[in-house]
């Protein structure tokens, strides 16, 4: 019997999400390799891709908004929460396809698929034991070491959250140079690194905070490694592809000549 892996993107707004799950899907295609992309988020407008499977279908943000009186915030929380109530619909349209790969494009909002239980319970109703997180580091957060650090917090936080196995994304990196791309990776395989630029960095509360997050996150060693990807030539997503298949299948690289 077919057993489906799901790859959730998650990530703060603009992080990149919905483009890297289209390349993604773009590039399994080339390769032979089967693959579906499921949208999940109810207010998404002009996305890259057009989703095999929509909860657009199912929720239309618009509607709750005139039914309930809301505004965009409001209804983007109800639909969150409306999420978990069509799990079942979206599962089997899911394992209609009878696919071997389904990337989710989550919400745009990270903390209305963190930090709300319908998260949460989506993957454990869909596949837990066949689930990993992509979460996407934001490339222009990224280039200062506190932000840097901030952004790896947010991933230890969606981790702690979901307790999905994970790995972290560093989106858009085709828009960075290469100078800023390998000091990215010095700080991911050294946090003494990170902390000497911490170190420098003014005198502030900020700082301080930033050095005392970047402690606690270097006793989650996992939580450090990131992965360069960018919807130019696909760069990195074969990286991506062989984390999942290592995660998986023992690292059996299954892609066609």
């Amino acid at each position: 019997m077919k057993e489906e892996i799901y790859i959730y993107f998650i990530g703060t707004a603009g992080s990149g999400k919905s483009t890297l799950t289209y390349v993604f899907n773009q590039w399994m295609q080339q390769k032979g390799l089967d693959s579906i992309i499921v949208n999940l988020d109810p207010g998404a407008e002009n996305l890259p891709y057009e989703p095999d499977v929509d909860i657009r279908d199912w929720i239309s943000i618009k509607e709750i908004m005139e039914s309930y009186t809301l505004g965009p915030n409001g209804a983007q929380i109800a639909c969150a929460d409306m999420l978990a109530l069509n799990t079942s619909d979206i599962k089997k349209s899911i394992e209609s396809f009878k696919t071997d790969y389904v990337f989710i494009d989550t919400p745009g909002q990270l903390e209305l698929f963190v930090f709300r239980e319908a998260g949460k319970y989506i993957i454990k109703f869909l596949n837990p034991g066949r689930s990993i997180i992509g979460y996407l580091i934001d490339h222009s957060l990224a280039k200062t070491a506190s932000g840097f650090v901030s952004q790896l917090l947010l991933s230890l936080n969606t981790n702690f959250r979901l307790e999905t196995p994970q790995f972290n994304i560093l989106s858009k990196s085709d828009t960075l140079t290469d100078e800023e791309i390998d000091k990215i990776n010095q700080w991911a395989i050294n946090p003494e690194l990170i902390n000497n630029s911490i170190t420098n960095e003014n005198a502030s509360i900020y700082r301080e905070m930033s050095e005392k997050i970047l402690r606690l996150i270097t006793d989650f060693e996992n939580q450090l490694q990131i992965y360069p990807a960018g919807k130019e030539n696909y760069m990195g997503i074969e990286d991506l592809y062989s984390t999942i298949q290592l995660q998986f299948k023992g690292g059996e690289d299954l892609t066609k000549d």
